[in-house]
Parts: C-alpha cells; structure tokens; sequence
C-alpha cells in the first residue's frame, strides 16, 4: 500500500480536514496518476451532508480528475508515463453485464465502483476521491487528455461535460433543434456550449435576470426569465429538447408546456423531494420526460476529444486545497462562475 494525503470529511456535514489514507499497489492493469487539478462537483457537497443518503466516511470526494501518469501495471497498453489522464465518476465495473459490454459501464447491472463514496467491485474496499494527491485506477476506466487545453478547465469535463454531452447525442441533437437549458451553474454553462457547438438554437431557461449577458456569451441565443408568465407563455410547444440541470425543487409541469409535439426533456439534477408531474402533460403532445447519468467510458472519450477538436472548455475558478470549504459555502449560495477546481499542487 502507498500512502497518501487528502482532504476528507470525517462524519456527515464536517468540514473537510487533512487526512492520511492509503492506495493500492500498481497492479497489471492499474494506472498510477499524479493528479493536477479536480475539479468540485455540487454532488460532492450533497454527499457530504449526506442529503442523497447513503454516505461513507471518512470521505475523499473528487470525481474530475486530471493528471499525469507515473506508472502502469505490466498489462497496461494504452498508457505510459508521462502521460496527461483523466478519472470520471467511475473507477470500476463488473465489465459483463448488457450495459457494460454495450458500453454503458454507469448503468452496470451489479451497480458501477464510484470514484469515491463507494467502494471497490469487491464491496468491501472503500474508493476516495481527487481531493488527495494521487490515485490508482484499471485501466479500462482512465481517459486520455489532450495537451492543447488548460488542464483545470478540462477537469469539469469529466462530469459536467460528459453528464451534458451524452443526453444531446442520445437525442441527436443538432442544426435545426431548438433547446432550452434549465439553469445555468456547472451543468448548465456546459450544456449551452456544447449545446450551441452542435448546430442548435439554445435558449436559457433562468430565474434570474441577471444571468442574460453570462448566457449569451456562452454561446445562448435567447434568454428567458422564467419568473415572467408573459415571457413563458411566448415559449409554449416551442422547444424540441429541454436540458434540466436543477436540482432545487421544480414545478416540472411548467416546463413539459414549453415542449413541442414529441419534445423531450431530461432531467440531469436530483431534487430533494420526488417532483409530480401531471400525466395529461405528457398525453397531449407525446412529450417525453426522462433522465441520463453521467456517460460510458467509450462516450466520455469521445466527449473529451470532441471538446479538445473544438476547444471546449468549463468557465472555472481555481482554489488551493484549503479554500474547500469556503467554495462548498459559495457553490451552495451559486457564488462560482462556473465550476471551482483544486489546484492539488498546494495540497
């Protein structure tokens, strides 16, 4: 074992402190990564305080991560040393099951090995995340970065970029669409670039009005505060694709209105409370409402070379490791444009 400092919270609700825990050996098929930069989810503030339930402590959390490789198993092919990698929201999966073989590892069967608050395929080895020095990950579920980008910019790719990316290609999104983005924090300024980077008309969808010129010059090429009843009725069986990022409480009804006959909307946040949804919403113009998680490791690829082709990248702020919980304080409050990434070389 090889030991290792992070930052952790020890019990549910705690700030995040120093904490000295261990890696695995490099095994056949493992890569060791010096991680650079990770990137701060708002997932990670819900599963600290414990709001979706479930949570493991101590907890490391960081599930956007990139670095450079500094050593590979004996069987590893796809990596060497020296390499720049990146680690998503999974570190493992049973790798058998119909998912998985389809490249679906998120939606494995026997359930995916998250990058933290998880443990390892053996459901007995805890996983600790990218807040901490390096990390040992199966080849199978490292990802290639391109050396043309600002490295702290790409981290949030690796869940805000694949989490937005993925639900615009199983929708085939592209020239002609015309697509709302609800809320506009770390899913959402994703969504819009990408969005607009694939041809489609996007309109951002916000409660607050003075988000327009941020919307705009992300890529938006319409603007609605949804507070305004005039403003949304202009919007009925408009949009093809609704690209929902909030995680705070909704009125999902209102929303399903704004599609078109055969328009869909996908839910990528988690609300606290399950929302209710009216069937005749769906009935009358065979509106669909669904969900996505995050991406396979096949599509995260592709989403990473996509945005290097393209020069994508998240709107970042960065932090040394010690302003962690101020940022939590900051990104519950919406105080971050867009996403905070740790700077791990002042760890």
């Amino acid at each position: 074992m090889t030991p290792v400092k992070g930052y952790a919270a020890k019990e549910v609700g705690a700030d995040l402190v120093p904490f000295d825990f261990e890696r695995r050996e490099v095994g056949p098929h493992d890569v060791a990564i010096d991680i650079l930069y990770c990137g701060v989810c708002h997932s990670d503030v819900h599963q600290v305080r414990d709001e979706w339930g479930g949570s493991m402590f101590p907890m490391v959390p960081g599930h956007e991560i990139v670095g450079r490789v500094t050593q590979v198993g004996d069987q590893v092919t796809s990596f060497k040393a020296g390499d720049l990698a990146g680690v998503g929201c999974m570190v493992d999966s049973c790798q058998k099951c119909s998912s998985c073989v389809e490249d679906q590892e998120q939606y494995c069967d026997l359930g995916n090995a998250g990058t933290y608050n998880s443990t390892e395929m053996d459901r007995k080895t805890p996983t600790y995340g990218g807040y901490s020095k390096n990390v040992v990950v199966t080849d199978n579920f490292v990802l290639h970065i391109s050396e043309k980008l600002d490295l702290a910019r790409v981290a949030p790719l690796l869940c805000a970029g694949i989490t937005t990316y993925s639900p615009l290609r199983q929708w085939n999104i592209g020239q002609g669409h015309k697509v709302a983005v609800v809320g506009l924090g770390g899913l959402g300024h994703m969504a819009v670039k990408l969005a607009a980077s694939m041809g489609a008309e996007v309109t951002v969808l916000s409660t607050s009005p003075k988000k327009e010129a941020d919307a705009k010059e992300l890529g938006a090429h319409k603007f609605v505060v949804t507070k305004d009843p005039e403003a949304m009725n202009d919007i009925q069986n408009y949009f093809d694709f609704i690209i929902n990022t909030v995680s705070a409480p909704l009125d999902l009804n209102a929303y399903l209105a704004l599609l078109r006959l055969d328009g869909t909307m996908v839910l990528l946040g988690v609300p606290p409370e399950a929302p209710q949804v009216h069937a005749f919403n769906l009935i009358a113009k065979r509106r669909r409402l669904a969900g996505s998680l995050i991406g396979g490791i096949k599509e995260t690829q592709e989403m990473l070379d996509y945005c290097a082709e393209h020069n994508i990248m998240s709107d970042v702020e960065v932090i040394p490791m010690a302003d962690i919980n101020t940022a939590y304080d900051r990104m519950v409050k919406g105080d971050v444009h867009y996403r905070f990434v740790i700077d791990l070389a002042t760890l």
